[in-house]
């Protein structure tokens, strides 16, 4: 099960599905009670299995879904208007605000010059 592809899962999902469909045949046919079938060894490894590929599966769903949504993300940000970029770039052009420590720094020099 090293594969990571949506393909080989659903391939390995399907084979072992009718692996657990032939043992519950031969188990029924050996006339075993259904408590004792799903107790069987056999049937606990292959359902087992099942639930690995299950939740592998979900998760390449998941990274499917993902990758697309970035997709779509990156495909409306290039598909901006260039206004905003216009707009940043005015934004940019204007002398920035000044913090309050750089403030108290013109105050304080402010004061000496007039001295």
């Amino acid at each position: 099960m090293g594969s990571k592809t949506k393909q080989t899962r659903e391939d390995q999902r399907s084979y072992w599905e009718t692996k657990l469909s032939q043992r519950l045949s031969v188990l029924s046919e050996r006339g075993m009670e259904s408590e004792k079938i799903t107790k069987d060894p056999g049937v606990r490894k292959i359902r087992a299995r099942l639930r690995q590929i299950q939740s592998r599966l979900k998760a390449i769903a998941d990274s499917e879904k993902k990758t697309e949504e970035i997709a779509r993300i990156k495909a409306d940000k290039s598909a901006a208007p260039k206004k905003e970029k216009d707009k940043k770039e005015k934004d940019q052009n204007k002398e920035p605000e000044l913090s309050k420590r750089q403030q108290k720094k013109m105050k304080k020099k402010e004061g000496k010059d007039k001295t």
